[in-house]
């Protein structure tokens, strides 16, 4: 039985296909499978993959969107466990040897998260993030309300992804939150690898660019997962944290790509999910806007996000 299957859904993108699948190939950890969806490529994606023969498992399909490439992609495999890849992303040599080391020590999880490198365009490090903050455990409650879900970071226990219905091939930007998600409130256990396994490439073509769909998706699948009538009341009872941090993310996300009346929007709707003070809560988002900033390389300009004219609107219609 092969140990690990490793997916990669690829769409148009013979730049940097060709790394990631040599960083799959340079893994310390042998026993795998790698297998590309080619979801419907107009350009020399194809023949990248090909290029490399029997070497992997290529399948091709018409575009039918990343989330149906990565269920195209599980209904394939054949491993213990799961790993996926960005197209345009690279593990980390020893990726798979540290998660599938912790999975073989404790088998009742079902899933190994870790921290990522952000890098920019030709592969350099620009930050690290450490989502575990102070946790010395990822359990159910911090993956509902900081919801730290980046694929190419995690391994998955395939019989625990067996037990869902895969990715949502309706939703273009969340489809991972959204499982990881499921899997929490199924009781899916989860754990901390402390360490950096996988580059998460910044460029101009970079699908998670379109932040508004991004933030509208995110706010779509919480207003579902929160109203499911089988949600085990201990999860219910974490919607107002939940949402609230969605909310300021989103925000900032927004923020960075230059919507600021989007951004207000958001934090607006945040007021709804929490029971700060009013000075608190404007003293959190720019203490998170700054955190987020921070982990993508990026200094936050407090005085010109708060001279600005939306931010006093914000603070004076919403806040005082």
């Amino acid at each position: 039985m092969t140990i690990v299957s490793v997916i990669i859904p690829a769409y148009n993108c013979d730049y940097y296909i060709g790394e990631a699948i040599a960083s799959v190939f340079a893994q310390t950890y042998t026993d795998y499978e790698l297998i590309i969806v080619d979801d419907g490529s107009t350009d020399d994606t194809a023949q990248v993959i090909k290029s490399y023969g029997d070497r992997i498992n290529y399948i091709y399909q018409t575009n039918q969107g990343v989330a149906q490439a990565r269920n195209r992609g599980l209904a394939a495999a054949q491993g213990k466990y799961i790993a996926f890849l960005d197209q345009d992303d690279f593990f980390y040599p020893h990726k798979l040897a540290s998660q599938v080391k912790l999975m073989e020590q404790k088998p009742r999880l079902g899933i190994i998260n870790s921290g990522w490198n952000i890098v920019n365009s030709q592969g350099n490090a620009i930050d690290t993030v450490q989502p575990w903050g102070n946790s010395s455990e990822l359990n159910i409650k911090d993956i509902i309300i900081w919801k730290p879900v980046f694929l190419g970071a995690m391994l998955f226990s395939h019989a625990w992804l067996k037990k869902t219905s895969g990715f949502d091939s309706q939703l273009e930007q969340t489809p991972d939150v959204d499982l990881v998600l499921r899997l929490a409130a199924i009781g899916c256990p989860a754990y901390w690898l402390k360490d950096a396994t996988v580059g998460y490439r910044q460029h101009d073509s970079n699908a998670s660019h379109n932040t508004l769909l991004q933030a509208q998706e995110l706010n779509y699948i919480l207003e579902r997962f929160f109203s499911d009538t089988n949600l085990h009341p201990q999860v219910k009872a974490l919607e107002a944290p939940s949402r609230y941090q969605s909310l300021v993310w989103s925000a900032w996300r927004l923020y960075s790509s230059g919507n600021i009346t989007a951004m207000t929007d958001y934090l607006a709707q945040s007021c709804n999910y929490t029971n700060q003070h009013p000075t608190q809560t404007v003293m959190n988002w720019i203490k998170s806007f700054k955190n987020l900033s921070g982990e993508h390389g990026k200094i936050l300009d407090i005085v010109a996000l708060c001279a600005s004219q939306e931010w006093q609107n914000l603070i004076r219609n919403y806040v005082f």
